[in-house]
């Protein structure tokens, strides 16, 4: 039995839209302190771990590899031809593992902050994968946040998932004390989530199967891929498994999915900001604020965002937008 980290490098992050574009997703950003999300999550599971996969889309899987070439670490490389949502991701990763292997399967994107006490979350989740059970990792919430889904709890028993709320329900799940927000992130014996899928999404199994069953050197195939259903693991499993245990950690937790998570992790490390907390991002040139506040200026070489921190949230319009239109500023 090994440990593997697999490693989901799936995601275009648009709500960090001109930051993250399709040719250059978040993850591989190095905006933090020279390195990148995804080197500091692999880095993150380096001491747990025995081995490394990665499940990557075709445009990305380059990335992926100058990366890992930076950790100086050997991986599995599982190359989707076209998207297909996490189960189908997560059950290729399983498929090409040992039934007995223990796989901590992780975002590739989000930022993380207490050593100590991820190690313990993480073990603590494998001992509880090694009984059987499918493990998700939820965060103790430290505001009400709209841009997470929650699980509600009782010890580690999951009572049930819930959607991103709007900020009335969010409030009032920290107010009931029993909800923990929902990191993504998972661990459990590959035949065990093998099991569940076949039994819960049957067709989501067989097809992953196939495609697997006919990569070339991890590559799939377009057409065999295609017959996938698209569904996320949560759906397809989490939400109807018997077998599904939490473990609620303490460590610090963001998803980095918005302007207002990046700006918080900025300044808390000592970003420089104004008097009235507006920050830029991608220029030394110097930017006057008149009349504003908490505002994030984000400059690229042929994009300019200008945003108040708590509408970050609404940046997907603008991408949507500029998708809508095929533009090539999402490139």
């Amino acid at each position: 039995m090994s440990i593997i980290h697999v490693l989901l490098t799936g995601g275009v992050g648009s709500r960090l839209w001109p930051l993250s574009r399709k040719q250059s997703p978040k993850q591989y950003l190095d905006l933090f302190k020279g390195k990148s999300l995804f080197e500091m999550t692999v880095q993150r599971n380096q001491t747990i771990a025995n081995k490394v996969v990665i499940v990557g889309n075709k445009d990305n899987t380059h990335l992926s590899h100058k990366a890992m070439v930076n950790c100086g670490l050997p991986y599995l490389n599982i190359v989707e031809a076209t998207p297909r949502n996490t189960a189908a991701a997560i059950a290729f990763a399983a498929l090409a593992l040992e039934p007995e292997d223990i796989l901590i399967v992780t975002p590739s994107d989000h930022m993380i902050a207490g050593e100590k006490e991820y190690e313990d979350a993480i073990h603590a989740g494998i001992e509880k994968a090694k009984e059987g059970y499918i493990v998700t990792f939820g965060i103790l919430p430290t505001r009400p946040e709209t841009g997470y889904g929650y699980i509600e709890y009782d010890n580690d028993l999951v009572k049930s998932f819930r959607e991103k709320p709007n900020l009335d329900t969010a409030e009032d799940f920290i107010e009931r004390g029993n909800f923990l927000w929902n990191s993504g992130m998972f661990c459990f014996q590959a035949s065990v989530f093998l099991e569940e899928l076949k039994t819960y999404e049957p067709k989501v199994y067989e097809n992953a199967k196939k495609a697997w069953e006919s990569s070339k050197d991890g590559i799939l195939d377009e057409g065999l891929s295609l017959d996938i259903p698209s569904i996320s693991v949560d759906y397809a499993v989490m939400e109807r498994s018997k077998k599904i245990r939490v473990v609620s950690t303490s460590f610090e937790w963001s998803d980095l999915g918005s302007f207002e998570a990046l700006y918080d992790y900025f300044v808390a490390s000592g970003y420089p900001k104004d008097d009235n907390g507006n920050i830029v991002i991608g220029t030394e040139i110097f930017t006057g604020f008149v009349g504003l506040k908490n505002t994030i200026f984000v400059y690229t070489k042929d994009a300019f965002l200008i945003v108040q921190k708590e509408k970050s949230q609404d940046v997907k319009k603008i991408y949507n937008m500029l998708d809508k239109h095929q533009s090539k500023l999402l490139d």
